[in-house]
């Protein structure tokens, strides 16, 4: 069973939202988030990035700078940029992209699921990145961003999230460097969040769909909580941490490609001669490939695209990590072919997320920084979903969800 509750909420006046809310910390970098704060003292970069509040070179990972992520947010609170709701409830959070519109709910999830494996990854996480969360969530005392869930699809929470939305959220607005739109309503009602528990508590699991970090440095802050608590009940609000819910069907994986910086001493002719010996090679000219199904995938090198299709034998559609496109990818080209075997360390080799389009792969190997691009065709969530059910570990930078959430439109203290 899954396990949530309403939570009081802390968030901004409806007139700050989009002088406050912000991209997720992971998906810019300091010098972006510098650039997008520039003259925004209210905006979140100076809670959940705060070394945009020191001088240009600071370390993200320096103690001063957390302690002033622990400053600003109390700053914030004071001047009245987040106010904390009176009583608690859940929240309907709903992203629009490309005309298609996903609706999340806002809930507490339950430390106790992660820890026991109620709550599902399907991603490895490194214990530096973690590090860096959990040091984010003590000193705040609040989880500033939430994760991002995947819930098994259900007509009855359907059509509960249907009854708000079709009154007027509380936020809307559209973010100006993608164009996303990001709308909010308040689920206040007794019976309705009674309901909703319920529903949850009779799902078997909850997926991690993106925040694999995030959602480890929350649980393990959590259980670290209740350990050093002498009276410690099971339940206070530290053994919660937010999450936004959404169910599987509404969902989008788009691709995920590689670029890899050169072809291991090969030419042109030998790589895409041993590329061959696995895959039906067919050049496509000049002209943008993109992957078309399950299995086929895209190349580029040398000014040409070229479309590759796995032969039969070389993976197995009955394992769930063997039908992967990235494992087949990883084994047959970028390990045998190109020697990379450790797609998490090595140099050689970068990753960049569907978002930016093929266009984004020519570039980089036209320019001369990269010498051959891969494009994949996405995972699909029914994959997903096998993967975390069977216990087994997708390979790295596998799956790129978007839109991302907006963070700062609710903030859970663990007080």
């Amino acid at each position: 069973m899954a396990i949530i509750k309403p939570f009081k909420g802390i968030r901004p006046p409806q007139a700050l939202i989009e002088q406050v809310a912000s991209r997720p910390y992971d998906v810019l970098n300091s010098e972006e988030a510098r650039k997008e704060a520039e003259g925004n003292e209210k905006s979140l970069y100076h809670i959940i990035k705060p070394e945009i509040d020191f001088p240009v070179g600071t370390d993200e990972h320096d103690e001063a700078v957390y302690q002033k992520a622990a400053e600003n947010f109390a700053k914030f609170q004071k001047n009245g940029w987040l106010v904390q709701d009176e009583k608690e409830q859940y929240y309907v959070y709903a992203q629009t992209m490309n005309g298609r519109t996903q609706y999340g709910l806002v809930v507490c999830a339950y430390v106790d699921d992660y820890m026991k494996g109620n709550i599902k990854k399907h991603e490895l996480t490194r214990r530096d990145k973690e590090e860096d969360r959990m040091k984010h969530v003590r000193i705040n005392n609040a989880n500033i961003e939430p994760v991002f869930f995947a819930y098994p699809d259900n007509a009855e929470l359907d059509a509960l999230v249907k009854k708000y939305t079709a009154q007027t959220p509380v936020y809307d607005f559209v973010a100006a460097h993608d164009g996303f739109g990001h709308q909010f309503w308040i689920i206040d009602n007794e019976a309705d969040m009674a309901r909703i528990t319920e529903l949850f508590a009779a799902m078997p699991s909850l997926y991690i769909a993106d925040g694999h970090h995030r959602s480890a440095a929350a649980a393990l802050v959590g259980a670290e909580k209740a350990q050093q608590n002498p009276n410690h009940t099971g339940k206070e609000e530290y053994n919660y941490f937010m999450a936004v819910c959404f169910p599987a069907d509404q969902l989008t994986i788009i691709d995920y490609n590689r670029v890899v910086k050169d072809l291991n001493g090969l030419t042109d002719e030998e790589f895409l001669a041993k590329v061959a010996e696995n895959f039906v090679v067919e050049e496509k000219g000049e002209a943008i490939y993109k992957p078309g199904q399950l299995h086929n995938f895209a190349l580029y090198l040398s000014g040409k695209w070229y479309s590759l299709t796995a032969k039969q034998g070389t993976y197995n559609d009955n394992d769930p990590i063997g039908v992967l496109d990235v494992t087949i990818s990883s084994n047959l080209i970028l390990d045998e072919i190109l020697g990379i075997k450790d797609l998490r360390s090595d140099k050689r080799i970068d990753f960049v997320g569907g978002i930016r389009g093929l266009d984004e792969l020519k570039q980089r190997v036209d320019s001369g920084e990269m010498r051959v691009a891969l494009a994949l065709y996405p995972v699909s969530m029914k994959q997903l979903i096998d993967i975390a059910d069977t216990g087994n570990i997708m390979p790295p930078k596998t799956t790129w969800f978007e839109p991302k959430l907006r963070s700062g439109l609710v903030i859970h203290s663990l007080d």
